[in-house]
């Protein structure tokens, strides 16, 4: 019962719940990362933020992208799906990246919004490519138009869980956040310290910068 119900609001409202099924989830992967990491407090604040971005730009954008494919190259014969493939992940996944790491940092009244972006958009990107084509394959094939972004935004879910975990802790690789899953606390704390590590390098190197100037 509950299922047709939900059916029957996706065709009727598709943008309104498309868009915000993709950001609830969305979410979630926020609030899962934060189980796992097993914190003594709830951040509510950036799983706001998550969603904030998710709803604003993510679930939008998908709505939209997947169906400007479509009416670009319809069906799905090997050519098509190919084309729409390669298009989603040369533009739309990169620029989904980009926009989490920026959009949350921004939220956050970060000095620098594009430090996460530099530091981890390119590991980001690279593990993405392991995991959204095939996802997408299967979004093209099975789902009717209508549902794809929801689907895109079950997919999502497992992968803002990664993206929140890379951003707060990790460093945009598949290996780091395994680790992180099997072995949380000692992986965060070893993830805390090189982050800090870096950081303060990078200070040290603008301060030596600004003296050599």
């Amino acid at each position: 019962m509950r299922k047709a119900v939900l059916k029957e609001a996706v065709k009727r409202f598709p943008w309104l719940a498309n868009v915000t099924l993709y950001g609830c989830l969305f979410a979630g992967g926020d609030f899962v990362h934060q189980m796992i990491a097993q914190r003594e407090e709830m951040d509510w604040k950036h799983t706001r933020n998550v969603a904030i971005v998710a709803i604003s730009f993510h679930g939008n954008f998908n709505y939209f992208w997947l169906r400007a494919l479509e009416s670009r190259f319809p069906g799905k014969s090997p050519g098509m799906l190919f084309r729409k493939l390669l298009l989603d992940q040369s533009f739309a996944s990169p620029l989904a990246t980009s926009v989490f790491y920026t959009g949350v940092s921004f939220l956050e009244n970060k000095d620098d919004v594009f430090e996460d972006w530099r530091e981890k958009f390119l590991n980001t990107y690279k593990t993405g490519l392991m995991y959204w084509p095939f996802m997408q394959l299967l979004n093209f094939i099975l789902m009717p138009l209508y549902l794809r972004t929801v689907f895109m935004g079950c997919c999502a879910f497992l992968w803002a869980t990664f993206l929140c975990f890379s951003r707060q802790s990790g460093d945009g690789t598949a290996s780091v956040a395994l680790a992180f899953v099997l072995y949380p606390k000692q992986r965060l704390q070893a993830a805390r310290e090189a982050h800090l590590a870096r950081k303060k390098q990078k200070e040290e190197e603008e301060q030596q910068q600004s003296t050599d100037n």
